[in-house]
């Protein structure tokens, strides 16, 4: 935490000074602890705030530059390899790998948790059949608190565990019946001998006609899908449930947050903004144009590159190895969508562009494309996105909860309107 070392901050044309501390955590960059900034009578500015700490957190770390993203110290890597999503959800939640009876208890609780009040099936009856599955997902997890009032109380540990067990095992049944409902199909119960993320096909893709084998290729690709999405450190949407949390708003409402952020474009649409993007060049045969096209800036290619990650995503690489076992596994290398993502992967890892401006594929051209072989249509991408944030935001509400130095979040403002000015009647104007 606090080093020895101090910044010394001189203002009032050189009248006064400021010394504030360096923070040191145990990865990352060193942080200045501004918080007696105030005593200056200014603000920082940091719009974005792309230099700014928010809060201490033992999470998740990032390190962009070396492309590593570790959940509570454990490579992202090693975690796809060898763990599973409820593995996973179990160490961001408790800080620790679970024990093989730790594990077994916390799978049976979450699977058995899965069915959501039968009252809650009616509210989707109100949504017109043609409402994206997004605004379904923020009206329904939002409403849960109307359901399970006895776990409300946030100041209460034992309250607040069993919310995140809730969440963590609904979420993927109120997703699945928001796809049902889109299409006009039967609700499917979960079923408790199934994994998590095979029960989640099971709601999305059987039917009450014949039993549903889900496939274990494709069970373990969404299972690495949800285990590499599972967090992210500060991003937008945890950032919402952060700031949402910290007014003492109930942990339902507080997800719904999270949601409303995920669903804005610039956050949870990267992998559905692929297949659009792969749509839009139709086939092989026009690539060249669209590579020379976005070298001259007139196409944006989706799926490359990435705001934190300034070499390859981490993620990438086990999503690229999770997406050719599953186009293999269904036998669509040779369908014309999925050559052409193939195609424009093997141009960008080699054409100089690319390279030098290191434009790698990241997690989310991967994850679109599996989620597309998958047979889930587009507008459930977001939707499967929050399910796997889900464990990600209640850890950090958690963690929010529990620091004693926590308070309301209440940034402020450089003000740039009009000065003081004096109301003009309406005769006078």
């Amino acid at each position: 935490m606090e080093t020895n070392r101090k910044v010394t901050l001189t203002y009032s044309e050189g009248k006064d000074t400021l010394e504030m501390p360096v923070l040191a955590g145990s990865l990352g960059p060193d942080v200045v602890d501004i918080r007696n900034f105030a005593k200056t009578g200014m603000f920082t500015f940091d719009p974005g705030f792309l230099a700014t700490a928010s809060c201490e957190s033992k999470i998740t770390f990032i390190d962009g530059d070396l492309g590593q993203l570790y959940y509570r110290g454990y490579p992202i890597e090693q975690l796809a390899e060898h763990s599973d999503y409820l593995e996973c959800c179990y160490l961001l939640m408790n800080g620790e790998l679970p024990t093989a009876k730790q594990r077994e208890e916390f799978s049976y609780t979450i699977m058995h948790h899965t069915m959501v009040h039968e009252q809650l099936s009616s509210f989707f009856k109100g949504f017109r059949r043609d409402s994206h599955p997004m605004a379904m997902m923020v009206g329904v997890v939002g409403a849960l608190s109307a359901f399970y009032q006895d776990s409300l109380d946030i100041s209460n540990p034992d309250h607040r565990k069993v919310a995140k067990f809730r969440l963590i095992s609904k979420i993927p049944t109120i997703a699945a019946m928001c796809f049902r409902y889109s299409i006009g199909a039967p609700f499917m119960y979960p079923r408790n001998n199934l994994s998590y993320s095979a029960n989640f096909l099971h709601m999305m893709f059987a039917t009450p006609c014949e039993p549903y084998e889900p496939n274990p290729v494709l069970v373990r690709a969404l299972d690495r899908i949800l285990i590499l999405h599972a967090d992210h450190e500060q991003n937008a949407s945890t950032s919402t449930v952060r700031l949402a949390g910290s007014s003492g708003a109930n942990p339902f409402a507080c997800v719904a947050a999270g949601i409303a952020c995920l669903w804005g474009p610039a956050h949870g649409g990267a992998n559905e903004a692929v297949l659009k993007m792969l749509d839009e060049i139709g086939s092989e045969d026009n690539i060249e144009e669209f590579i020379q096209g976005v070298k001259d800036k007139r196409y944006r290619l989706m799926g490359f590159g990435h705001r934190v990650y300034k070499n390859m995503d981490p993620r990438a690489s086990i999503m690229r190895e999770t997406c050719h076992d599953v186009l293999q596994e269904l036998g669509l290398h040779d369908d014309p969508k999925f050559k052409l993502a193939m195609k424009l992967e093997q141009i960008a890892l080699s054409d100089p562009y690319f390279v030098e401006r290191k434009l790698y594929p990241n997690v989310d051209f991967y994850s679109g494309i599996v989620l597309a072989a998958l047979n889930i249509p587009v507008s459930m991408f977001t939707v499967i996105f929050a399910l796997a944030r889900t464990v990600g935001w209640i850890s950090h509400w958690d963690e929010m909860l529990s620091d004693p130095q926590q308070k309301i979040g209440r940034p402020r403002q450089l003000y740039t309107g009009a000065p003081r000015r004096d109301y003009v009647p309406v005769t006078k104007r």
